[in-house]
This record gives structure tokens, sequence and C-alpha cells, in this order.
């Protein structure tokens, strides 16, 4: 029922976000115009605070200031990386002013997680970040196995970010929202004190998320912060920029993006319409973004993420236009944004167990799945 009153109320939806980019004091009402129609994108005006090498932002309404750039976990658990370099390069992220970490349960078998904590555990270093992960669990019981865990690899009895990680399908907020759900696993975990905030994650459609945001609000639920893509192949299909972004900055949600460079080894600079790096991180940046997060993996990609911090100025009008106005040609079909258009990042589609079985009442209407 609840979906089926989300779609017919989708173009409303939709039009509403549209319209709040007019009231909002970081947005510009002009930009290029694809086969979509106009291309409205959030904007901010005000870059940070720059404090060294690295920008800081107001994280929605926790009360938290966080970099304006974060350290995605997937990437430091990747085999190339030893886990002596892992820790070396959190350490020097840190160091130089890096406070968000990102990361996720199902993160290369838990070695993310793993590695990280053991970084974290030495020197104080705990102490100086803002620690998020995120779990796959659909059901109470699977989510608080899968944050204990995420507990146990992570070194400590407080994660400040707990996320519901690829809500990629739209019964994903239905079966999270039921009875014994995993929303009571991490509500419960939060008045136990193992967290401080929630929020969700996605990468495949805009829709999703403003489904997933309209449950929980029927549940009386607000969420903390999202998690979403931004890059320059976004604005021109299926973009969560131009969908999701007005709602969050309009209820005021701590709003975190991803795959700048569109995931795995720079897919959008393979493309030929972006050929410099900072050029994604600053189109990032542009937006009402609290933190950007980006893989880094080697020291001179963690350079580059402190290079795109302290060199970037919101754009004005006509070059953030121009920028977008490069990507176009290639991005309206999606077919740089493999996370959109494939399972190749979908996680979750290929380990279906990670979200737990059905709930019990599904059993019982229907006790042999259908062929």
């Amino acid at each position: 029922m609840e979906r089926r009153s989300f779609l017919r109320n989708l173009a409303f939806t939709a039009a509403a976000a549209q319209a709040a980019l007019g009231q909002q004091s970081g947005s510009s009402a002009t930009a290029p115009t694809s086969s979509a129609g106009p291309v409205r994108i959030p904007r901010v005006t005000n870059p940070g605070e720059l404090r060294g090498e690295m920008l800081y932002r107001k994280f929605g309404s926790t009360g938290e200031t966080v970099s304006a750039i974060g350290l995605g976990g997937s990437h430091i658990g990747k085999p190339a990386l030893n886990q002596a370099a892992a820790i070396r390069l959190m350490h020097q992220a840190i160091d130089r002013g890096i406070t968000f970490m990102d990361n996720c349960w199902d993160y290369n078998e838990g070695r993310s997680e793993r590695w990280m904590g053991d970084a974290l555990a030495e020197g104080g270093y705990r102490n100086k970040i803002f620690l998020m992960t995120k779990i796959d669990g659909r059901d109470k019981n699977n989510a608080t196995d899968q944050l204990n865990d995420s507990l146990s690899r992570l070194r400590t009895d407080r994660i400040d970010l707990v996320q519901f990680h690829e809500i990629l399908r739209f019964d994903d907020p239905d079966r999270i929202f039921r009875e014994g759900g995993a929303w009571e696993a991490l509500l419960a975990a939060k008045k136990a004190g193992k967290l401080r905030f929630i929020g969700f994650t996605g990468h495949k459609d805009p829709h999703v998320h403003l489904y997933m945001l309209e449950v929980a609000a029927k549940h009386g639920f607000s969420f903390d912060a999202v998690l979403m893509p931004s890059n320059l192949m976004d604005a021109h299909f299926r973009s969560f920029a131009q969908l999701v972004m007005p709602k969050l900055v309009e209820q005021k949600i701590g709003i975190q993006t991803m795959k700048p460079f569109c995931g795995g080894d720079g897919i959008i600079l393979k493309s030929g319409a972006i050929r410099n790096p900072i050029d994604c991180l600053h189109y990032a940046l542009n937006l009402p973004t609290d933190v950007v997060i980006t893989g880094i993996d080697k020291p001179e990609i963690l350079d580059q993420a402190f290079q795109a911090a302290k060199t970037f100025k919101p754009l004005a009008e006509q070059e953030f236009s121009a920028l977008l106005t490069t990507t176009a040609h290639v991005a309206e079909t999606g077919q740089y944004e493999l996370f959109k258009v494939s399972a190749h990042f979908d996680g979750t589609a290929r380990h279906p167990d990670w979200l737990g079985g059905d709930d019990p009442s599904v059993q019982k209407l229907a006790p042999e799945p259908a062929g």
C-alpha cells in the first residue's frame, strides 16, 4: 500500500524537490539542459572552514563538524594494500586533517573494519575522528549481529554513525521498518549507547531513496544522515543531486556523497569527457554535501584529496554550467555509472543471505518460493 501510494505521488515528490531548489540560499536555478529537461542542481555558497590542508563542514543537524572529504573504507582493505601500509595511510590521513572515516560490515570480508580498528586503537586516533559504518541486515536479529561484529572489529564501544547499507530495492524500506525489522535493532543499540546517529545508503535509484524517507516518516522516524552517489555524470541520469539532495537540505539531514569518480578505478576518467580528477572532487564539493567520501589507497591519492580541499572555491554559475556540459553527451544513458545500470557494485544482490530471511508472515502466506 505504501509503495503504491509513493509511486502515484512520485511526480509530485520530484516536482516538490525541484521547487525547493529555488528556496535554498546555496542553489542555482540556471543550468544546462539535457534530454530529460533542465539540469537543476543545488549548490553551496559557503565552501566551509579551511584549517590547514582540509575543509570542514557542519554535518546536518547532528551538531558535529566533519572534514569535507572522508576516507572510504572499501579501498583501504583492498588486496593492493597490506595491513601495515593501510594503517600508515589512515594515520597520515588523520594527521593531515581527515576526520570522517567510512566503513561497512561487508567490506573485504571484514578486513576493512579490522584494519581500521587496529589503526584507530593506536595513539588515541579513535578520539580524533567521526566513525561511520554500515550494516546489511534487514531484520532485527541480523542487524544486531552485524552491528556487534562491527563494534568488535573496529575495537570501539560506540560508532558515531551506523547506516542501513545498499537500499537498492523498493522492498528494502518495507523490510527494515516492519515489526521485527532492522530499525528496531539500531534504535535499541542507540539507546544502549552503541551508536549515536542513524542513516542509510544506496547507489541505484533516487526514487528508492525518496521512498525510504517516506516510509521512515510514516513510522515517525527521521534519519540523521543519507549517503548517495554524486559525480559529474549523475546530473544527467536518474539524478540523486536533482531529486534527493533538495529534500535532505530541506529536512536538514546530513548529506554524504560517494563515487565522485563513478566508482572503481576512476571510471569517469575513462569516458574522456573529464581529464582532471580534481574537477571531479571540486564538483562534489560544490553541492551542499557535508562530506565527500572517496577511495584512498595510495599516498598520491591522499595528496589529491587534500589538494582538492585546499584549492576548492564555489564555482560561479557559468563555470558550474560549463563543467556539467562537458559530460552531458556521455552521461545520459548511465553507461559510466555502472552502480545504477548494472549489478557490478551490488554486494547484497550477490549475497542475499546478508539481508536475512523472509519475515515469518511471508513464509506463512507463501511457504514455497515462486519459481
